[in-house]
């Protein structure tokens, strides 16, 4: 394991004391944090330590997740249990633009396609019923499409199709990972190859063109191909818990290095106070877990949990945000 040093943190506290931080999103104009108070945060990357240079209050009820929708233009989106989906342009001084209601179902996935001017949210499972719903943002504000039979439980994650924008990956508690193409409208068609990981999905994207992983709730991960030839819905590579992979007590997330090199598993351990980088790369036909060579963030939040990480390879930084209320920067000792 290679160490790095905390160089940088500040905690963050609510009106009624203690927070945590839900989700840290990289922007040209700054890192952005969504909390449990309900408070979506900008931050310099370069003085972390001085706290938020802007704050904003949501109003979802309760945020459940944040999305970039173009990190060039510091455009991201946020959505709740409300039903609401909130567009953000940190540009401006009232930032908030837009929102976005077709359903008073609670969102719990957001996916986001700059190119394809698309929008999709994921709901809760509702009187026997979860949907997703996909919006153009150059139109009105009522959704163009919803999708009620592509899963038959909560709908916990959406990403887009690296290439084509009107490719969407779905993932349920269900336990299947659904290929869905966007063009179409009827709902027996819409679905155009199905993953089964036989476990409640927690996230799932791709990782290039044809590949995409899945992380189940308790910590099962698997590799999927869905190019032609290729057996639908059958994982190439099952890892496993990979708890005992990597020696871990949780997976954080999965973070797709936008280069097609890959992929970075972030992995925590509550008693060892620890939280691990590792690199999952293509090693000609397949993938190769490598732990022996893992990034490691020692103390990490203690011993709470990790709730997300990125890093900037040019600046050679890591960021890390948890539910001890801390957004941490760490470097090469």
């Amino acid at each position: 394991m290679y160490p790095l040093s905390c160089v940088d943190g500040h905690k963050q506290t609510g009106r009624d004391g203690d927070i945590y931080i839900t989700n840290l999103i990289p922007l040209d104009a700054g890192l952005v944090t969504t909390s449990s108070d309900q408070i979506l945060s900008m931050y310099n990357p370069s003085t972390i330590g001085a706290g938020p240079i802007r704050t904003f209050r949501t109003h979802h009820g309760n945020i459940t997740c944040a999305r970039v929708f173009d990190g060039s233009i510091s455009t991201l989106c946020t959505a709740g249990e409300d039903g609401s989906v909130s567009i953000w342009d940190l540009r401006q001084n009232q930032p908030e633009v837009a929102t976005l209601k077709d359903n008073s179902t609670s969102i719990l996935s957001l996916a986001c396609s700059s190119t394809g001017h698309t929008i999709a949210a994921g709901t809760e499972l509702e009187n026997h019923q979860a949907s997703i719903l996909l919006w153009d943002v150059r139109s009105t504000p009522r959704a163009k499409h919803s999708y009620k039979e592509v899963h038959s439980d909560d709908v916990c994650e959406l990403n887009f199709h690296p290439v084509n924008a009107n490719v969407l990956l779905s993932g349920s508690t269900d336990g299947l990972v659904n290929i869905c193409d966007t063009n179409v409208v009827d709902e027996d068609e819409v679905v155009v190859q199905t993953c089964n990981l036989d476990a409640s999905i927690h996230h799932a994207a791709f990782l290039n063109d044809t590949e995409l992983y899945a992380l189940s709730h308790d910590e099962r991960f698997a590799l999927f191909n869905v190019a032609e030839g290729h057996e639908t819905g059958k994982a190439t590579t099952d890892y496993g818990d990979m708890r005992n992979v990597l020696g871990c007590q949780y997976i954080a997330n999965v973070t797709v290095k936008a280069n097609g090199a890959g992929a970075v598993i972030g992995a925590g351990s509550h008693d060892e106070e620890i939280f691990e980088l590792v690199h999952l790369t293509k090693v000609g036909d397949g993938w190769s877990v490598d732990k022996d060579n893992s990034v490691g963030l020692p103390g990490a939040h203690s011993s709470e949990i990790v709730r997300a990480f990125c890093f900037d390879d040019a600046a050679q930084v890591v960021y890390s945000v948890g539910e001890d209320g801390y957004i941490k920067a760490w470097r090469p000792t």
